[in-house]
């Protein structure tokens, strides 16, 4: 990539992925072609493919849900296109690192809409829960505890009682609730594992 065309591109992205600055913008497309360059994909040209993406979530953030880490993927590829262009890297990240709450709200609510169709069924929780909780080796059925844990969200989330959450639903919860973020499972990078990335990825950003 030439320097102007780098330039080019972190203006654009300091504007559009408006919770870094410029010199990490800068910092974030160098991660990014080292992957890309580390990828050997298919999409080299353009950008990294879902292998590629999910192994950094799992080396930088501790992600293992299959099914959630999925989600994040299509979450950051807006076009569809199976591939994680350096423009929807920075902006995903922006969000995914450092956004505000209703930024946050909005990108739960989209990774826990499995099916897109605007609300979170019960069959959507009670596939979540069952991923993303720990196999426990008991008597019982593990089925019907989730079918509870289900039916407790509903009656704490559900305003409208129409037995699914619409974004309002989820919205009014998380507000008043801010641990319901992620209800669902774990989609938002922990505390510690955001700080460790930041500060090993904007590290040259500092020396500026």
């Amino acid at each position: 990539m030439s320097r102007r065309r780098l330039q080019q591109l972190v203006d654009s992205l300091g504007r559009s992925a408006r919770h870094f600055n410029k010199s990490e913008v800068e910092c974030l497309i160098k991660l990014f072609n080292t992957l890309v360059a580390d990828s050997n994909s298919r999409f080299a040209t353009v950008g990294f493919d879902r292998n590629v993406f999910r192994d950094t979530l799992h080396s930088a953030f501790g992600m293992t849900d299959d099914v959630l880490m999925d989600r994040v993927f299509r979450a950051f590829d807006k076009d569809n296109d199976s591939c994680i262009s350096v423009v929807e890297w920075v902006e995903g990240l922006s969000v995914f690192l450092r956004g505000t709450l209703e930024e946050r709200i909005k990108y739960c609510f989209e990774i826990y809409d499995l099916n897109g169709d605007g609300y979170i069924s019960r069959e959507e929780m009670f596939q979540m829960l069952k991923n993303s909780l720990l196999k426990q080796p008991s008597e019982e059925d593990p089925d019907e505890g989730i079918k509870d844990l289900v039916d407790i969200a509903l009656k704490k989330m559900d305003y409208d009682h129409d037995g699914k959450l619409s974004f309002m639903d989820f919205e009014k919860a998380v507000r008043d609730e801010n641990l319901l973020l992620e209800a669902f499972g774990p989609c938002l990078p922990d505390l510690k594992s955001s700080m460790a990335f930041e500060q090993k990825t904007f590290r040259e950003a500092r020396k500026l």
